[in-house]
């Protein structure tokens, strides 16, 4: 009996039974495309029967060496890499068109050649005369980086194994194509044959491989999720078209801390790592304004400050807007329904407008007390203290909940010139010193006692 053919979407990776010209799932037009076997020849009927080779074992207390890691001297990159570089490793680095991928990787790649690896960059849209262009542009030319333009997997694995290189650079993973597949560049079967092939080769090799990655729309890496699962490290690179900041994060880490960041400036000469965030992200705010408010977040290893913003305006519309940058939309909801039901401030026929300054993703629920903070300034148009920062978690019983590193939060404040703090109310309460600390028990009064009665 013929097996029946499946499709999956080049988007989502969601399977079906047959075309369609949209996506279910996704909503994507005209990604749907037949899959096809990785190889086509007649399967084993032996296969079950056949006694397999034993596995070498080995002792967890054997004194083996660990693998060793490179320093690329960059200590943004270097921090977000648990430490370095791993050998062995294979690394995805996924980002939006145009934000500075390519650009972060030559700068990497031209810093770990000149620590004394041995670096293999290979370019699969780009030409060999466009990267050396960039290179020029960046001041890079004089590091000892060989360069590739290709696609074919079987002749840039074929390369690798003559040139032993330390590190392989592919740019990008989506364009590169494996001759025992049948499919096109860049479809579901393409990505995760070249992915594995890639991966295997690293731990066969001793080589570290980092592939790009495109995004989809939605934000996440283009292909099936399982090549996330294949690799060691998922770092994705962040920002905002018209800042000129950069958050490289990293959302898996098989060798470090999961959602340590690295803050770059993208400017005329490429990308410079920024030392202090905190100071980066708050350097454009003004006089205190409604609506404005300091968030002392944590972002993997180290606290880091930014500003929230908000607006509270009369919608002329039966349905009122809510529009979030930076932040969970859903959670702002909940924290709409909690102020309106736990706090009585309303938030009906009103337009809220929510936005993370400087292109700053949050994600840590100790923002919810400066979103409540900001929106309930915004809506009755007065300003919180200057010298304040503000976070906490928010219940839905409209208790408030304290954060982690409470300390490390206020130390940074402290850092860059800031005398207070608002948080929820702890047992025990931080040693700071010079730190005027405002403790909540819950979001009533919390609005009650810096607002006032309404």
């Amino acid at each position: 009996m013929a097996k029946s053919a499946s499709f999956r979407c080049t988007s989502c990776a969601a399977v079906t039974s047959k075309w369609s010209g949209q996506c279910d799932s996704c909503g994507e037009w005209n990604s749907i495309e037949e899959e096809k076997a990785l190889s086509s020849g007649p399967a084993s009927k032996s296969l079950g029967m056949r006694r397999g080779k034993a596995l070498n074992l080995t002792d967890l207390a054997a004194q083996d060496t660990p693998p060793a890691r490179t320093l690329s001297g960059v200590e943004e990159l270097d921090r977000v890499l648990g430490g370095g570089l791993v050998e062995a490793s294979a690394l995805l680095v996924g980002g939006d068109p145009g934000i500075g991928k390519s650009t972060l990787l030559l700068q990497a790649a031209a810093r770990f050649a000149r620590n004394g690896l041995k670096v293999v960059y290979v370019s699969g849209e780009e030409a060999a005369g466009q990267v050396r262009m960039r290179a020029q542009r960046l001041k890079l030319t004089s590091s000892p980086v060989l360069l590739a333009a290709e696609t074919n997997l079987r002749d840039i694995l074929t390369t690798l194994e003559d040139e032993k290189p330390d590190l392989c650079i592919i740019d990008s993973i989506q364009t590169m194509w494996a001759d025992h597949v049948e499919a096109a560049p860049g479809s579901v079967s393409q990505v995760r044959a070249a992915a594995h092939e890639l991966t295997s080769f690293a731990k066969r090799n001793g080589i570290a491989v980092i592939m790009v990655g495109h995004v989809t729309k939605g934000g996440q890496i283009a292909g099936p999720r399982v090549v996330e699962h294949m690799v060691d490290t998922v770092l994705y690179f962040e920002g905002e078209r018209g800042h000129p900041f950069r958050i490289l994060r990293a959302v898996k880490n098989r060798f470090g801390p999961a959602d340590e960041i690295g803050v770059f400036e993208m400017t005329g000469r490429g990308l410079a790592e920024v030392k202090n965030p905190s100071a980066l992200f708050l350097s454009e705010r003004g006089k205190p304004t409604p609506g404005s408010v300091v968030f002392a977040g944590i972002e993997g290893s180290r606290p880091v400050l930014c500003e929230f913003q908000a607006l509270v305006a009369p919608s002329p519309h039966a349905q009122p807007r809510r529009t979030v940058v930076g932040w969970d939309g859903g959670r702002l909801a909940m924290i709409l329904a909690v102020l309106e039901a736990r706090a009585g401030v309303p938030f009906t026929g009103l337009d809220v407008y929510l936005n993370v300054a400087g292109g700053m993703r949050v994600t840590e629920p100790a923002a919810d007390l400066a979103v409540a903070a900001a929106l309930v300034s915004a809506r009755e148009d007065a300003t919180l203290p200057a010298d304040s920062v503000i976070f906490g978690e928010i219940s839905l019983s409209g208790a408030l909940r304290p954060a982690s590193q409470t300390e490390n939060r206020l130390k940074e404040a402290q850092k860059l010139g800031f005398s207070g703090a608002i948080t929820a109310q702890t047992a025990k309460p931080p040693a700071t010193q010079g730190m005027a600390l405002r403790q909540m028990p819950d979001l009533a009064s919390f609005v009650t006692e810096i607002f006032g009665d309404r």
